[in-house]
């Protein structure tokens, strides 16, 4: 489902109309009408705004269910850590983020080698 179809449900499911979504957002009904037609997009601070006046996150208007998030395996493992004592959640973190920047310092190093193989050719 892309963002005009996810504010037309969350708005109806709301039980709020075109103008009074637009009324809380501080936006014209006429935008509300372009932003669920799909002729217009949103900036972040109406996005923001709209998701404070639908009671939800930005992430549930802008992405799928599916698109964010961990998958199955890694939601149980993130529950079962936080139900962890603290100092060794701490530790988990710890490890986390340095195997996230051992990956991304070992993808911009291939970055920099592709790049310079491209130069020597």
């Amino acid at each position: 489902m892309q963002f005009p179809e996810r504010l037309t449900t969350l708005r109806k499911a709301r039980g709020l109309t075109q103008q009074m979504l637009a009324d809380m957002v501080g936006v014209a009904v006429l935008q509300i009408r372009r932003y669920e037609g799909g002729n217009s997009q949103p900036t972040l601070d109406v996005i923001r705004r709209l998701a404070i006046a639908l009671g939800v996150s930005a992430d549930m208007l802008v992405f799928d269910e599916q698109e964010r998030g961990p998958d199955e395996q890694l939601r149980y493992q993130f529950e079962t850590i936080s139900r962890m004592p603290q100092y060794e959640q701490d530790v988990i973190r710890e490890l986390l983020d340095a195997m996230i920047i051992k990956n991304q310092v070992a993808g911009a190093m291939a970055r920099v080698a592709q790049g310079t193989a491209k130069e020597e050719s």
